[in-house]
Protein backbone atom coordinates (compact mmCIF):
# COMPACT_ATOMS: atom_id res chain seq x y z
CA UNK A 1 0.00 0.00 0.00
CA UNK A 2 1.42 3.34 -1.05
CA UNK A 3 1.36 6.10 1.56
CA UNK A 4 -0.23 9.40 0.62
CA UNK A 5 2.39 12.16 0.85
CA UNK A 6 0.62 15.51 1.17
CA UNK A 7 3.84 17.41 0.49
CA UNK A 8 3.90 15.81 -2.95
CA UNK A 9 0.16 15.98 -3.58
CA UNK A 10 0.12 19.70 -2.73
CA UNK A 11 3.54 20.77 -3.98
CA UNK A 12 2.58 24.43 -4.38
CA UNK A 13 1.36 24.53 -0.76
CA UNK A 14 4.63 23.21 0.63
CA UNK A 15 7.06 25.12 -1.59
CA UNK A 16 8.21 28.72 -1.88
CA UNK A 17 10.98 30.80 -3.42
CA UNK A 18 13.62 33.00 -1.72
CA UNK A 19 11.86 36.07 -3.17
CA UNK A 20 8.23 37.17 -2.58
CA UNK A 21 5.61 35.57 -4.80
CA UNK A 22 1.85 35.48 -5.17
CA UNK A 23 0.01 32.21 -4.53
CA UNK A 24 -3.61 31.15 -4.18
CA UNK A 25 -4.20 28.66 -1.36
CA UNK A 26 -7.26 26.44 -1.62
CA UNK A 27 -9.32 24.75 1.11
CA UNK A 28 -7.60 22.39 3.51
CA UNK A 29 -8.34 20.33 6.61
CA UNK A 30 -6.17 20.21 9.72
CA UNK A 31 -5.85 19.10 13.29
CA UNK A 32 -4.91 22.11 15.42
CA UNK A 33 -4.20 23.26 18.93
CA UNK A 34 -4.10 26.87 20.12
CA UNK A 35 -2.04 28.54 22.81
CA UNK A 36 -0.04 31.58 23.82
CA UNK A 37 3.57 32.07 24.81
CA UNK A 38 7.21 31.74 23.94
CA UNK A 39 7.86 28.89 21.44
CA UNK A 40 10.78 27.80 23.61
CA UNK A 41 8.52 27.53 26.65
CA UNK A 42 6.90 24.57 28.37
CA UNK A 43 3.35 25.37 27.22
CA UNK A 44 4.35 25.29 23.56
CA UNK A 45 6.14 21.96 24.03
CA UNK A 46 3.08 20.55 25.81
CA UNK A 47 0.88 21.59 22.90
CA UNK A 48 3.17 19.84 20.42
CA UNK A 49 3.12 16.72 22.58
CA UNK A 50 -0.69 16.74 22.38
CA UNK A 51 -1.05 17.52 18.68
CA UNK A 52 1.20 14.87 17.16
CA UNK A 53 -0.30 11.85 18.97
CA UNK A 54 -3.75 12.81 17.65
CA UNK A 55 -2.39 13.03 14.11
CA UNK A 56 -0.77 9.61 14.44
CA UNK A 57 -3.95 8.12 15.90
CA UNK A 58 -5.78 9.34 12.78
CA UNK A 59 -3.03 7.91 10.60
CA UNK A 60 -3.30 4.50 12.32
CA UNK A 61 -7.08 4.44 11.94
CA UNK A 62 -6.97 5.09 8.20
CA UNK A 63 -4.04 2.73 7.73
CA UNK A 64 -6.31 -0.07 8.96
CA UNK A 65 -8.83 1.02 6.33
CA UNK A 66 -6.19 0.91 3.60
CA UNK A 67 -5.65 4.69 3.36
CA UNK A 68 -2.26 5.32 4.91
CA UNK A 69 -0.64 8.76 4.80
CA UNK A 70 2.52 10.50 5.98
CA UNK A 71 1.98 13.01 8.79
CA UNK A 72 3.15 16.24 7.11
CA UNK A 73 5.13 19.30 8.17
CA UNK A 74 4.19 21.29 11.24
CA UNK A 75 2.65 24.72 10.62
CA UNK A 76 1.86 27.70 12.79
CA UNK A 77 -0.34 30.77 12.62
CA UNK A 78 0.67 33.69 14.83
CA UNK A 79 -1.05 36.83 16.11
CA UNK A 80 -1.00 39.32 18.99
CA UNK A 81 -3.27 41.82 20.76
CA UNK A 82 -3.40 44.83 18.42
CA UNK A 83 -5.20 46.95 21.00
CA UNK A 84 -2.22 46.48 23.28
CA UNK A 85 0.65 46.65 20.77
CA UNK A 86 -0.84 48.59 17.86
CA UNK A 87 -0.21 47.47 14.29
CA UNK A 88 3.55 47.27 13.67
CA UNK A 89 4.56 46.21 10.17
CA UNK A 90 5.65 42.66 9.37
CA UNK A 91 9.36 43.26 9.86
CA UNK A 92 9.15 45.16 13.14
CA UNK A 93 6.46 43.09 14.91
CA UNK A 94 8.88 40.37 16.13
CA UNK A 95 10.97 43.02 17.90
CA UNK A 96 8.08 45.12 19.25
CA UNK A 97 5.91 42.29 20.58
CA UNK A 98 7.51 40.07 23.27
CA UNK A 99 7.53 36.39 22.39
CA UNK A 100 5.45 35.67 25.48
CA UNK A 101 2.64 37.83 24.06
CA UNK A 102 2.18 35.96 20.79
CA UNK A 103 -0.81 33.66 20.38
CA UNK A 104 -0.50 30.69 18.06
CA UNK A 105 -2.41 27.98 16.30
CA UNK A 106 -0.31 24.91 15.54
CA UNK A 107 -1.54 22.93 12.54
CA UNK A 108 -0.97 19.58 10.86
CA UNK A 109 -2.67 19.22 7.49
CA UNK A 110 -4.83 16.14 7.01
CA UNK A 111 -6.01 14.30 3.88
CA UNK A 112 -9.35 15.38 2.42
CA UNK A 113 -11.06 12.24 3.71
CA UNK A 114 -10.39 13.04 7.38
CA UNK A 115 -13.60 14.33 8.98
CA UNK A 116 -14.41 16.17 12.18
CA UNK A 117 -16.00 13.06 13.69
CA UNK A 118 -12.87 11.05 12.87
CA UNK A 119 -10.68 13.62 14.60
CA UNK A 120 -12.93 13.58 17.67
CA UNK A 121 -12.61 9.79 17.90
CA UNK A 122 -8.82 10.05 17.65
CA UNK A 123 -8.76 12.66 20.42
CA UNK A 124 -10.89 10.44 22.67
CA UNK A 125 -8.51 7.53 22.08
CA UNK A 126 -5.39 9.56 22.85
CA UNK A 127 -6.95 10.96 26.02
CA UNK A 128 -8.38 7.66 27.30
CA UNK A 129 -5.78 5.11 26.20
CA UNK A 130 -2.55 7.13 26.17
CA UNK A 131 -3.59 9.31 29.11
CA UNK A 132 -2.53 12.48 27.32
CA UNK A 133 -5.24 14.67 28.82
CA UNK A 134 -4.01 17.82 27.07
CA UNK A 135 -5.00 16.25 23.74
CA UNK A 136 -8.58 17.23 24.60
CA UNK A 137 -7.59 20.72 23.42
CA UNK A 138 -6.89 19.49 19.87
CA UNK A 139 -9.65 20.07 17.32
CA UNK A 140 -10.59 19.70 13.68
CA UNK A 141 -10.14 22.87 11.59
CA UNK A 142 -10.87 23.89 8.03
CA UNK A 143 -9.30 26.89 6.29
CA UNK A 144 -9.11 28.54 2.88
CA UNK A 145 -6.44 31.24 2.85
CA UNK A 146 -6.97 32.25 -0.75
CA UNK A 147 -4.68 34.91 -2.30
CA UNK A 148 -1.43 35.16 -0.33
CA UNK A 149 2.15 36.33 -0.62
CA UNK A 150 4.96 34.13 0.61
CA UNK A 151 8.71 33.74 0.78
CA UNK A 152 11.14 30.96 1.72
CA UNK A 153 13.18 31.98 4.75
CA UNK A 154 16.54 30.27 5.14
CA UNK A 155 18.18 30.28 8.55
CA UNK A 156 17.32 31.07 12.16
CA UNK A 157 13.88 32.26 13.26
CA UNK A 158 15.58 35.30 14.82
CA UNK A 159 16.58 36.40 11.31
CA UNK A 160 13.03 36.27 9.92
CA UNK A 161 12.59 40.10 10.00
CA UNK A 162 14.83 40.40 6.92
CA UNK A 163 12.53 38.07 4.95
CA UNK A 164 9.43 39.69 6.42
CA UNK A 165 10.70 43.08 5.27
CA UNK A 166 10.81 41.74 1.71
CA UNK A 167 7.21 40.59 2.03
CA UNK A 168 6.19 43.94 3.51
CA UNK A 169 7.83 45.85 0.67
CA UNK A 170 6.23 43.57 -1.94
CA UNK A 171 2.81 44.13 -0.39
CA UNK A 172 3.25 47.90 -0.36
CA UNK A 173 4.45 48.00 -3.96
CA UNK A 174 1.43 45.98 -5.11
CA UNK A 175 -1.16 47.75 -2.94
CA UNK A 176 -1.93 44.68 -0.83
CA UNK A 177 -3.06 44.60 2.78
CA UNK A 178 -3.40 41.77 5.31
CA UNK A 179 -6.38 39.44 5.08
CA UNK A 180 -5.61 36.80 7.69
CA UNK A 181 -3.05 35.52 10.16
CA UNK A 182 0.70 35.28 9.66
CA UNK A 183 1.37 31.69 8.62
CA UNK A 184 4.58 29.68 8.85
CA UNK A 185 5.29 26.21 7.46
CA UNK A 186 8.29 24.50 9.05
CA UNK A 187 9.93 22.52 6.29
CA UNK A 188 12.68 21.58 8.75
CA UNK A 189 12.20 19.98 12.16
CA UNK A 190 13.40 22.85 14.37
CA UNK A 191 13.85 20.43 17.27
CA UNK A 192 16.62 18.59 15.41
CA UNK A 193 17.95 20.94 12.70
CA UNK A 194 20.77 23.47 13.28
CA UNK A 195 19.43 27.04 13.09
CA UNK A 196 21.48 28.00 10.04
CA UNK A 197 19.93 25.12 8.07
CA UNK A 198 16.27 25.80 8.86
CA UNK A 199 13.83 26.28 5.98
CA UNK A 200 10.55 28.04 6.70
CA UNK A 201 7.76 29.27 4.43
CA UNK A 202 6.46 32.67 5.58
CA UNK A 203 2.97 33.31 4.18
CA UNK A 204 0.59 36.27 4.45
CA UNK A 205 -3.03 36.13 3.22
CA UNK A 206 -3.72 39.39 1.35
CA UNK A 207 -6.33 41.50 -0.42
CA UNK A 208 -6.14 44.63 -2.53
CA UNK A 209 -6.44 47.97 -0.76
CA UNK A 210 -9.52 49.89 -1.86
Amino acid sequence: MEKLDLTKQYKSYYSAKPMPELVNIGPARYVVIEGKGDPSGEAFATDLEALFPVAYAIKFYFNVLGQDFIVPKLEGQWWFDMEKFGMPDLASAPAKVPRSEWSYRLLLRMPHYVTESGVEKAIEEVVSKKKKLHAANVRFYEMTEGPSVQILHLGAFADEPASLQKLHQFMEENNFTHNGLHHEIYLSDFRKTPEHRLKTILREPIKLLV
